[in-house]
């Protein structure tokens, strides 16, 4: 008798026009080693994308009423997902056939957390769009190894954060974790709930042999602009721990007065600004959010300061003028106090 093959639930959001819709949905649908189900989550589809995907009773359309974002796009589709594994792949992401079967593999390993695919640029599936995305210090977080050789990037290991494009978790882990926080809404979700992972001593892994190709667009909107930056501080100020903010006080309030620099220069000061309007008048959920999280850990940040980076080195973007100076003194100055923590 063949052995079982594992169930897994993919959730799918779709938003806008959807260009690869189609393409994501017959890639996942064609996983070779599990059985799937696809919750597809319609954020507010502009196209005929959803309307044009095949009649096929292993997809399960929901529409919330409103568009919940990505965070709770996902924690809308987790809830009504019947199997033991949940899967996140990106509407503009194809997988390759046995990905889901090796995320699968991946979680079932009691100490993982979460698992990662490798994602590559689908334009240049001969370059990584993201092998697991770092942490900086300072909670900045990007797209890891982005344009680097797949070659590179071939073996499995601990990452800091999943990439979102493509990734998995039991649902046991997820519904410990609480799913993702819906106030973060879109970007750096991912990186807070693999922190959390690591907080209670659960790994995140990078899994290369799980494949997806991303039609990756890196774009500096307004509404993005305000939501990483928003979403940096809500991490920071949930996230670390007192003595750590302590710590980083110096280099994170240098750190607001050059980017209050650097988005009057590129025209998103306006964002910045409602960001931090934004903190300021949720000082209340900021205070419970930090409570939960700080009293679910199980993991010091002093035992989890090896997965931080201290270097800013994203390939979307360049960094301004004298970057590198300020970052040589962070680097210098993040030395001396991590034996504080």
């Amino acid at each position: 008798m063949a052995p079982t093959q594992p169930d897994v639930s993919v959730i799918v959001l779709a938003y806008g026009d959807e260009k690869y819709l189609g393409e994501a949905i017959h890639a996942v649908l064609a996983s070779t080693g599990v059985h799937v189900e696809i919750i597809l989550v319609d954020n507010g589809c502009s196209s005929s994308a959803v309307r044009e995907l095949p009649l096929d009773d292993r997809i399960s359309l929901v529409t919330p009423s409103r568009n919940l974002g990505f965070a709770g796009g996902v924690n809308f589709g987790a809830a009504r997902a019947r199997a033991d594994v949940l899967a996140f792949v990106n509407s503009d992401a194809t997988v390759e056939p046995t990905a889901l079967a090796e995320l699968v593999r991946a979680v079932a390993d009691p100490g993982v957390g979460l698992a990662s695919g490798q994602i590559r640029l689908a334009g240049d599936p001969g370059m990584i769009n993201s092998a697991g995305n770092p942490l900086h210090v300072l909670g900045l977080s990007w797209a890891g190894h982005m344009n680097e050789p797949v070659a590179l990037h071939s073996e499995p290991g601990t990452v800091t954060s999943i990439s979102g494009a493509c990734a998995a978790v039991r649902r046991e882990v997820w519904e410990q974790l609480g799913g993702f926080p819906v106030e973060y809404f879109a970007y750096l979700e991912d990186l807070e709930l693999s922190w959390r992972c690591w907080q209670r001593g659960l790994r995140v892994e990078y899994v290369p042999s799980a494949v997806a190709n991303h039609h990756y667009d890196f774009s500096r909107s307004d509404l993005k602009m305000y939501l990483v930056e928003r979403n940096r501080l809500i991490f920071l100020a949930t996230c670390y721990e007192s003595r750590t903010l302590l710590l980083l006080g110096f280099p994170l309030v240098i750190m607001e007065l050059a980017l209050v620099i650097v988005a009057a220069a590129q025209g998103w000061a306006p964002q910045k600004i409602r960001g931090w309007r934004w903190i300021l008048s949720h000082l209340t959920w900021l205070r419970s959010r930090r409570s939960a999280v700080q009293s679910s850990r199980t993991i010091r940040d002093k035992d989890l300061a090896y997965l931080l980076t201290d270097k800013f080195d994203p390939a979307q973007f360049s960094l301004p003028s004298g970057a590198n100076a300020a970052q040589g003194a962070l680097r210098l100055y993040w030395r001396c106090v991590r034996r504080l923590l």
